[in-house]
């Protein structure tokens, strides 16, 4: 029974999720908050052996380490915004879907160039972002990563002395046991 040890996991999780959450909501990540809310740590252990899991939607982990951009060329003015992100668009496109729902809760609307609304649905803006994201992909925002390896820097000397309290703790209990 490593009390110190499992109390020391559950901060390292609860940091986590809790400091990648307010980097959503920092951000401007958060329209629907279902990622948010999606954002959690499970802890579980069997015989003193303890696996901290972080879980969020999958879509959190392309919005966290970026997309690349299949060809920037394909767009006006294109850059390359996915850095050195592990994914990229190869021949997929966005969700179509996912795009219209995100531009229509910010209220995005198309305009002409001297800044008046023009004629144009939900749709027409879905198919025009999902474009362009496909060209030139996703920027990292790095809302879990930096939370994640803070962590690390934090917690795992403080892991390690929680162990060490709780081995001695062990140690000083059998010591009364065999005495007895």
């Amino acid at each position: 029974m490593l009390k110190e040890l499992s109390e020391q996991f559950r901060k390292f999780g609860k940091y986590v999720v809790q400091q990648s959450r307010t980097n959503l909501t920092k951000g401007g990540d958060n329209v629907s908050k279902q990622l948010y809310n999606s954002i959690k740590y499970e802890l579980t252990s069997r015989n003193d052996v303890y696996n901290l899991s972080l879980i969020m939607e999958e879509y959190g982990m392309f919005l966290d380490k970026g997309v690349r951009g299949a060809n920037p060329s394909l767009v006006k003015n294109g850059k390359q915004k996915g850095g050195d992100s592990p994914y990229s668009y190869k021949s997929k496109m966005p969700p179509m879907a996912d795009i219209k729902m995100w531009a229509k809760m910010r209220n995005i609307r198309l305009r002409d160039e001297k800044g008046r609304f023009k004629k144009g649905n939900y749709t027409t803006i879905a198919f025009i972002l999902q474009k362009r994201i496909f060209a030139q992909g996703i920027r990292p925002t790095m809302f879990f990563t930096k939370p994640f390896q803070r962590a690390l820097k934090i917690y795992v000397p403080l892991l390690q002395d929680a162990y060490a309290e709780d081995i001695e703790q062990i140690i000083e209990d059998n010591i009364k046991t065999a005495k007895n």
